[in-house]
């Protein structure tokens, strides 16, 4: 089953990918239980056995690119995980991790598949990361690896797109991940029976060049184990969001470096699970004379 979260007149609605195209779940089945993903996934299995029954009608309808929104539109939280792929950590100038390296994204962060990436005006060092998504569906806590896809309900692609310049200056990786709506998301959950995500191609490509390509068998910590290392110190609730880290590639690491800049159009994809794509655009207004910014006189005089 592919759940896609389509902006309609009266809002975000949730659609349910049919044979002639999107079928809106609240329509088809009289539930209210069913217009968003975090309400679906909160009501559990029948009604995501409902969900796939309305996939079988035939009066779906064709949607745009844009008329997407985000993938998991509000989720509870963004855990993810780091240098996860060794050709990235080598390129990091660190040694193979023995131990997950963990940060949280926000909310705000979320953007639609197809939406006009902003390159935040405090950052002269705005880079992708091509990544595959997790998305929590029954969730829990001390998950055993075993069980991990079964607390899952799907998948989605993403861009951890990152402010390099503001995840350096510290000791944390907060700031640099968190800028507003810099986290493309999409373009649908693809639920786990759909796809074994265990080796499949992940790639970014950047203004039509290939600039990561690598397979998820190569992640250090696996989807299963992933899942159960954050189930270990906090419960996984159904929307939260699990981002499994970026391969090699990046543009941080390239000689010279490559920023994303307005102009530019960058995808990430995930065999299997789908392609996203956003244009770069400058955010708006003046922030030239902002105290925080790094190399600003603020940020050296704490």
């Amino acid at each position: 089953m592919r759940l896609a979260t389509i902006v309609t007149p009266d809002g975000l609605r949730l659609h349910v990918r049919g044979s002639s195209g999107y079928v809106d779940l609240g329509e088809a089945t009289a539930d209210s239980r069913l217009t968003s993903l975090g309400s679906l996934l909160r009501a559990g299995p029948a009604a995501m056995d409902a969900a796939n029954a309305a996939g079988d009608r035939d009066d779906g309808r064709e949607y745009g690119p844009g008329d997407l929104g985000p993938a998991v539109p509000a989720p509870g939280r963004i855990l993810c995980v780091g240098l996860n792929y060794r050709e990235h950590a080598l390129e990091d100038g660190r040694d193979i991790p023995s131990w997950p390296e963990v940060f949280v994204r926000g909310r705000e962060t979320v953007l639609a598949p197809y939406a006009d990436l902003v390159k935040p005006a405090l950052t002269d060092r705005f880079d992708y990361e091509a990544e595959l998504g997790l998305v929590v569906g029954r969730g829990g806590r001390y998950i055993p690896a075993e069980e991990a896809i079964e607390a899952l309900a799907g998948y989605v692609v993403l861009n951890d797109a990152s402010a390099r310049d503001w995840q350096r200056m510290g000791s944390q990786w907060t700031p640099g991940k968190n800028f507003d709506s810099s986290m493309p998301i999409g373009p649908e959950v693809v639920t786990t029976d759909e796809v074994d995500v265990s080796d499949l191609a992940i790639t970014a490509v950047l203004n039509g060049e290939v600039m990561q390509s690598a397979r998820t068998s190569q992640m250090i910590v696996d989807v299963p184990r992933c899942v159960e290392f954050f189930s270990t110190f906090t419960t996984l609730h159904p929307g939260d969001v699990i981002a499994t880290g970026t391969p090699g590639g990046v543009g941080f690491a390239r000689t010279p470096p490559v920023w994303m800049t307005p102009g530019d159009v960058i995808e990430a994809s995930v065999e299997g699970v789908g392609t996203i794509r956003n244009r770069v655009v400058a955010e708006a207004g003046d922030r030239g004379d902002w105290p925080w910014r790094p190399g600003a006189a603020a940020a050296n005089t704490l």
